[in-house]
């Protein structure tokens, strides 16, 4: 247990009690005044200073416990969230894919089913955003009023022309300021031969092509010409167009397409050049440099051993933290005047023995946790040290990952694998009404008790501070008054060294 010093008040309350004492006999021995408030403060200092002292070094420990609980559940939830990859099948799915050539990249996503293997890529086609140019138009000109209904694929939207808008400036804002725009920016080009409405696309892929209805028009100037209609290729090849008027006729700058690419032969499309679904975990990202009419590339997917020991490593570093965050709340320093705030606390023991256990048994061949088992973390390069901590071999955990992989897949598997006990048996520790959360409730249930008692004591020594006061005022008045009518009588009467005044006569 912590050990606190409480306020040693008796060098004070004896010091007090002297000048209270002397205050006494002054009045008795011819000072008329007492000094009733240190007198009062001493009494009521020497029957409530102790149990004050008590109180708050029962509260000082009780506020370290919680705290030191804390400090526990903090790491224990660091630790639970650096074992999820240990524990969902992450590790096992970690992936390095690196292609050959130009212009393709590949990442493999982890537990997303990737397979280790080579396998033969070829493109022939990247996909495009369709872009489209209008004829050209006197740029200040009103154009007339009416609907242009434009259309993304198979979204659309509505842009209103009027008397406002109408210049091909104020319908570029238009379409632009559309809520509801699925993906069209339009933009004004000023050319030789006029000024030039352009509308592209943000998304790629042969369906995203852009088509534009003119609608309800009113003193059309040329408002009707900007119909358009694309066409998609339905196997995924270039966009065409047809203008509303083939005297002011759009020009397509840019083709709506799908990606084209074999994987091992096997044709296939995407509407977009980040390539995911076709290859199972894998992601392939195209670029303009992949296309090659009769070139490959190579793609090889392989284990990331590298980033399966970081991730292992990774938990050992947190599961010792735990461990140092326990020692460190149980450490006991002879001769010192702060020891760990745990200190033969039951609930850490209990943790700290379920953890230890966890990390000491191993996984059998059927993937169970039962006895000593066929794979323990020894066996690949883990070991449980002296303290209490977990070290690691770097060079034999590598070469267990590298040689041996269906071994550290069996160590964590997601059913009874290491990183799934350690994780329930957290969620039993920081849960709510769970070990920890039991003993900080029961806590700082004391604390409130000691807080009454401190705010009960408080108005004790009130009260005793009144009547003290009441009583020696009363006693100082009197004293008072005895002092005087002893001067009165030695005047009188005459004194040891004196004569009174009846004495003379």
């Amino acid at each position: 247990m912590p050990t606190n010093t409480p306020v040693n008040n008796s060098a004070n309350a004896n010091s007090l009690m002297q000048q209270a004492a002397q205050s006494i006999i002054n009045g008795s021995t011819g000072n008329p005044s007492m000094d009733v408030g240190t007198l009062v403060k001493t009494l009521v200092n020497a029957k409530t200073a102790g149990r004050a002292a008590t109180l708050a070094a029962s509260q000082a420990t009780g506020s370290t416990r919680i705290s030191a609980f804390g400090a526990l559940s903090s790491a224990l939830g660091a630790l639970q969230a650096g074992l999820t990859s240990l524990t969902n099948g992450g590790l096992q799915s970690t992936f390095n894919a690196v292609a050959s050539g130009k212009g393709l990249t590949a990442t493999a996503g982890a537990g997303a089913g990737a397979v280790a293997g080579t396998y033969t890529i070829g493109v022939t086609q990247i996909a495009t955003a369709q872009a489209l140019s209008s004829a050209g138009f006197n740029g200040t000109k009103a154009l007339g009023t009416g609907t242009l209904t434009l259309s993304l694929g198979s979204q659309s939207f509505k842009v209103e022309v009027g008397s406002t808008n109408n210049t091909l400036s104020g319908i570029a804002a238009a379409i632009n300021a559309a809520s509801n725009n699925p993906g069209i920016s339009a933009t004004v080009i000023n050319g030789t031969d006029g000024a030039h409405l352009v509308l592209a696309s943000s998304k790629t892929g042969a369906t995203n092509a852009i088509s534009v209805a003119v609608g309800n028009v009113a003193n059309d100037n040329g408002l009707s010409s900007l119909g358009v209609t694309s066409t998609a290729d339905t196997a995924g090849g270039a966009s065409k167009i047809e203008s509303a008027n083939s005297a002011a006729a759009w020009r397509q700058s840019a083709v709506a397409q799908d990606a084209k690419f074999t994987i091992n032969g096997i044709a296939s499309t995407s509407a977009s050049n980040a390539v995911s679904g076709v290859l199972t975990g894998i992601t392939l990202n195209l670029s303009a440099a992949a296309v090659s009419a009769n070139d490959t590339q190579t793609l090889t997917v392989s284990t990331d051993t590298k980033s399966q020991a970081a991730t292992i490593t990774n938990f050992v570093s947190l599961y010792n933290t735990v461990v140092k965050t326990m020692g460190a709340l149980t450490s006991y320093t002879e001769g010192a005047s702060a020891q760990g705030a745990l200190i033969g606390d039951s609930t850490l023991n209990t943790i700290r023995n379920s953890l230890a256990s966890s990390v000491a048994r191993g996984v059998d061949s059927g993937g169970t946790g039962k006895g000593s088992g066929h794979a323990n973390l020894l066996s690949i390069g883990i070991k449980l040290e002296r303290d209490g901590t977990l070290s690691v071999d770097s060079a034999k955990l590598g070469d267990t990952l590298s040689a041996n992989p269906t071994a550290v897949a069996r160590l964590f598997n997601p059913t009874h694998g290491i990183g799934t006990r350690l994780t329930e048996q957290i969620t039993q520790f920081t849960k709510k009404n769970g070990m920890i959360d039991v003993r900080t409730t029961a806590l700082n249930a004391d604390l409130k008790r000691i807080t009454q008692q401190q705010s009960d004591l408080s108005d004790y020594a009130a009260q005793l501070t009144r009547q003290y006061q009441a009583q020696f005022t009363a006693l100082n008045t009197l004293m008072a008054r005895m002092n005087s009518n002893s001067q009165y009588l030695t005047r009188l009467f005459g004194g040891a060294n004196s004569s009174g005044t009846l004495a003379k006569r």
